[in-house]
């Protein structure tokens, strides 16, 4: 959930849970149930932590970057992509056909989104940000995932204030129903 320090540290220890969550994938054979339940778990987090960025780190950087607009107009578009894909995959069993096809074409989406996040993004956010300005995102975006929808909602906000304030709501929403069905209780990452 939460794992401390400064934005860029927060969001690329989730980087890492999402790949090893997508290495147990990889690595079980087609048709193996926790390949579901491992599903469920990637999105999850993918889900916490998209809203997340797109509550507070996205801002800032249309602030903080010169360039900023563009850069988080594309990864505001890489999100949405992504979520379309897990859209999808929700509800398809792990022996389905599609299933293989739509975890494939999610894990190469956020791959590529990870790639840019790490070698662009956050190298620039990294020299124009202050280490205060970096931190206080942190704990932002720690705040957000306690908060954020656990399941994908093509059609809702992705930008402030309105994401701000039904990202919440929706959130309960889904944790409720992750309770009453069991939701990413096996195979989470830890």
């Amino acid at each position: 959930m939460g794992h401390g320090g400064d934005v860029i540290a927060e969001l690329t220890t989730d980087h890492r849970e999402v790949e090893e969550l997508f290495g147990r994938i990889e690595g079980l054979p087609p048709g193996e149930e926790m390949r579901r339940k491992y599903a469920d778990q990637a999105v999850i987090e993918l889900i916490r932590h998209s809203v997340a960025e797109e509550m507070y780190l996205y801002p800032a950087v249309r602030h903080l970057l010169p360039d900023g607009d563009g850069i988080a107009d594309q990864e505001i578009a890489d999100h949405a992509r992504a979520e379309r894909t897990m859209k999808q995959l929700e509800g398809v069993a792990a022996g389905e056909p599609d299933f293989d096809r739509l975890i494939a074409e999610l894990m190469a989406e956020i791959r590529a989104h990870i790639q840019d996040e790490e070698n662009r993004l956050f190298p620039s956010l990294r020299t124009s940000a202050s280490e205060d300005e970096l931190r206080k995102l942190g704990d932002q975006v720690r705040h957000a995932k306690s908060t954020a929808p656990t399941r994908p909602h093509p059609a809702a906000p992705d930008s402030p204030p309105s994401n701000k304030l039904l990202a919440p709501g929706i959130g309960l929403v889904d944790r409720v129903r992750d309770a009453l069905t069991g939701r990413g209780r096996d195979g989470s990452a830890g």
